[in-house]
């Protein structure tokens, strides 16, 4: 078995991969002209996925967020090993609720801001059952 073509049961992305590996025919003796100037496919996993067992997409209901452009039914990509920082977009447990609205932290307070007029903010102190579950890297939406 050569190890050059061992392929392993992990995917290693596309980075590896150029124009130079596109087969080409030579039926009449010559490569097309353009093979030259051939680019490797858009890899989605490698332009929005940083983390790959630490991502996850979730799929979001609710119109806590339609300020923030995040309408529901828009599909977010959430990744578990970013620390929350101040105005991130976070996942949120709170109280057993899986919340999906903006990190806001100030001196010695900390709120879930929703980006929508109707919805009031959630003060997180001491007695709230809380935790960061993700932070929202991407929004996925059809057209």
């Amino acid at each position: 078995m050569e190890v050059e073509n061992f392929f392993g049961s992990s995917y290693t992305g596309s980075k590896r991969y150029t124009q130079h590996n596109v087969a080409t025919a030579n039926a009449t003796g010559f490569g097309a002209a353009a093979d030259d100037y051939a680019e490797r496919g858009i890899d989605l996993n490698e332009q929005l996925i940083k983390n790959k067992p630490a991502t996850f997409f979730m799929k979001v209901s609710g119109s806590s967020m339609v300020n923030a452009g995040i309408f529901s039914g828009d599909v977010v990509i959430v990744d578990k090993s970013i620390k929350a920082t101040n105005g991130k977009t976070v996942i949120a447990v709170v109280d057993g609720e899986m919340l999906i609205r903006r990190y806001e932290q100030s001196f010695n307070k900390l709120f879930l801001t929703a980006e929508s007029s109707k919805i009031t903010k959630i003060e997180v102190n001491e007695m709230t059952d809380f935790k960061v579950w993700g932070v929202v890297t991407c929004i996925l939406r059809m057209l």
